[in-house]
């Protein structure tokens, strides 16, 4: 039977902490928060999927939209690796999460994604 709770306590990061220190620290600790999420998700695809280094530099060259792709992405696998094993997850989850980002309110996008990946904590 595979284990429920995936993910080890490591990887979960509370959810408001998050974003008001996105806030107070102009979004470096949210740069900190997405390489935390890139571990946690390669951990639960069981790939090295996202690479923080490669993501970092393309994001700054092209001046964030390659992290709205990012966020697309990471929605799309946690939406997937969800419904695979039956939680009950938002439909457009990925979807949100790019438009999100879109708008400069990449901090929601990743609240969001925290929430699903807090959930796989245990």
């Amino acid at each position: 039977m595979e284990n429920p709770k995936p993910l080890t306590r490591d990887f979960e990061i509370n959810v408001a902490l998050g974003i008001i220190l996105s806030i107070i620290t102009c979004g470096l600790y949210n740069i900190y928060w997405n390489y935390k999420q890139f571990e946690a998700m390669n951990k639960l695809l069981g790939r090295e999927e996202y690479k923080f280094w490669p993501w970092l530099i393309l994001s700054i060259l092209t001046c964030g939209l390659y992290h709205v792709y990012y966020e697309y992405k990471m929605g799309a696998e946690l939406q997937r690796y969800l419904k695979e094993r039956g939680v009950e997850i938002t439909p457009n989850l990925c979807l949100a999460g790019m438009i999100f980002a879109f708008i400069g309110l990449t901090v929601i996008s990743d609240a969001v994604y925290q929430y699903e990946l807090n959930r796989l904590c245990g």
